[in-house]
């Protein structure tokens, strides 16, 4: 079995494709959203998905979230509760999401499990991309394929909505909680072509949380409250702005009510307002959409639907922006938390030769352009060096392989370096470097060097392999690039192994109980006087029901307590 997983930076989700249908595999909670954030308890264990998610404001220095935003990166995160601290990397805490949902996926099917297909943002980079299989690696997975996102939703939508002998052309939108991607597919005669892509890694939903943030420091700083002041309250104020935004998808105006040492903090924002707050975002997304559409060639007019993905895309003034940039309206007939995942299912059914899915071949494109460093002219007596040449240029379908022709630029050289980039820049400093290789001018050249011809061929495939292969003078040179990213050493990722193994992780039997107790510390820190004094009383109360360690009990007790909880959390009057 072959199971799919969505890895995303807000919410995770895991599926798998059996008897002619995909199907999302629900956690522990009974939930098939799995919240990406990563909590130390204070008792040392490991808090994954909804329970950490509640210790966000109750315990924000031992909770990590968006960390998916960092991966490739240096980034370290320091988690401490009590007298435990822990520090991890992007790649850890990716793979101790990936551990969840595998556990949840082996609970669910009742097998082991281990082949799987994981879907990453289009505008991931090879750096990222690696370290995504780096943390499937950490997990016991075995990625078979990593599929784009985008890519994924548009084959939820064609096995959804579409025969596959229809010729249609989508514009597919994914707007999750950390990343923007557009991708700009074809589908027909049993072929799903990607034609172009483009996006930003830095531009999600967490961006216009942000934009409600900044407006209530500034609001509040207008007001004699220095900005420094939100530091300490910054996770208590980001989840009323979440839910401030969320609010707004419903209503014409949104409230954030904040008590904090006995003063109240209060704050309106309309949609009006906040439409024109979001105005630098809505520039951030028209540009990637304005060059997917024009690298593939295709005009707005040519699309046959406009498919919207990812939760943040329910958002009204984003639906809205959307239908009046590109003069119609989206579409969005499946789940968009759910479709990336549905069509990692189908992707992995298609692997697997599932008998159901009729066959479909999937191409794809580079999503970034590939070449090396090279020199200009500039002048009779100087050069400027620095200059990217492209090789393989994006939104070029993959496999695929390009040679160009260079030459030495002095006669007395004897060798020439070629560094590798993988970017858009003029300019490779403003690239990625992802390896180099320096080739020795033969001996016959000797004195003469600018008479060398030197081709340079890029071969790349579906699954970030880069070859390079060098010819000088019949001389020849190769660099294989995995993925861009510099790989761990077997003894590094073994010991990142050995340091996860040795984490002690809540049980999943007992996970419903913490996440009670998460939700309910979490009610504490937000709320005052009796409903404060109400929740002590009775989280109390519940964690002697667990200590006592009666089955029955405990399950009643849950019950109860979670009936408890609703009750205080609709206790929202002031809005």
């Amino acid at each position: 079995m072959i199971i799919g997983i969505d890895l995303g930076t807000t919410n995770s989700l895991v599926s798998y494709f059996k008897d002619g249908k995909p199907t999302l595999i629900p956690n522990a909670l009974g939930s098939v959203l799995t919240p990406s954030v990563v909590s130390v308890d204070n008792d040392g264990k490991i808090l994954v998905g909804q329970p950490a998610k509640d210790r966000l404001i109750s315990h924000p220095t031992a909770t990590a979230s968006t960390f998916k935003r960092f991966m490739g990166s240096q980034k370290i995160y320091t988690l401490t509760a009590g007298k435990h601290t822990q520090k991890f990397s992007p790649e850890e805490l990716s793979a101790l999401i990936l551990k969840s949902l595998k556990q949840d996926a082996i609970a669910h099917l009742g097998q082991e499990v281990s082949d799987v297909v994981i879907t990453v943002p289009a505008y991931f980079n090879d750096h990222q991309r690696e370290s995504t299989k780096t943390s499937a690696t950490l997990a016991g997975l075995n990625v078979v394929r990593l599929i784009n996102e985008p890519t994924a939703a548009s084959m939820a939508y064609g096995l959804h909505e579409y025969d596959s002998d229809d010729e249609r052309k989508f514009l597919v939108l994914d707007l999750g909680g950390g990343t923007f991607d557009v991708t700009l597919l074809e589908l027909f005669a049993g072929v799903m072509e990607v034609k172009a892509s483009a996006g930003d890694n830095l531009l999600g939903g967490e961006d216009f949380t942000e934009v409600i943030i900044k407006d209530f420091i500034r609001h509040h700083e207008n007001q004699g409250t220095p900005s420094h002041f939100w530091q300490a309250h910054h996770a208590m104020l980001y989840d009323e702005s979440e839910r401030a935004k969320r609010m707004l998808s419903d209503h014409d105006t949104a409230q954030i009510h904040l008590s904090i040492d006995n003063k109240v903090y209060d704050y309106t924002l309309n949609s009006d307002d906040f439409e024109e707050l979001c105005q630098p975002l809505f520039a951030k997304i028209t540009a990637p959409i304005e060059q997917a559409v024009r690298d593939a060639e295709l005009k707005v007019r040519d699309l046959d639907a406009i498919v919207l993905v990812g939760g943040s895309t329910r958002m009204p003034l984003f639906k809205k922006m959307i239908a009046k940039l590109l003069g119609r309206f989206p579409t969005a007939t499946l789940n968009p938390d759910e479709a990336i995942a549905i069509g990692a299912s189908i992707q992995a059914g298609l692997i697997a030769e599932d008998n159901a899915l009729d066959e479909l071949v999937l191409t794809d494109v580079s999503p970034y352009s590939l070449g090396v460093e090279t020199s200009i002219q500039v002048n009779e007596h100087e050069r400027r060096a620095g200059i990217f040449s492209p090789i393989i240029e994006r939104n070029t379908i993959i496999p695929t392989s390009r040679v160009e022709n260079f030459s030495p630029v002095h006669n007395d050289q004897t060798e020439v370096r070629f560094g590798i980039y993988q970017g858009e820049a003029r300019l490779v400093k403003d690239n990625i470097l992802l390896g180099e290789l320096t080739v020795k001018v033969p001996k016959e050249y000797q004195g003469k060097a600018t008479q060398l011809s030197i081709d340079v061929r890029f071969s790349y495939d579906v699954n970030g392999l880069l070859e390079v292969d060098i010819d000088a003078g019949g001389k020849q040179h190769n660099l294989t690039i995995e993925n861009g990213a510099k790989r761990l050493t077997e003894k590094e990722l073994q010991a990142s192994k050995d340091k996860l193994s040795a984490l002690k992780i809540h049980p999943r039997d007992t996970i419903e109980s913490r996440a009670l107790i998460a939700r309910a510390e979490r009610l504490y820190s937000q709320r005052l006087g009796h409903d404060r004094e109400e929740i002590g009383r009775l989280l109390a109360w519940f964690e002697n029901v667990l200590d006592g360690q009666d089955s029955e009990k405990i399950r009643h007790s849950q019950v109860k307590f979670g009936e408890f909880l609703d009750n205080i959390e609709n206790r929202d009057d002031w809005r």
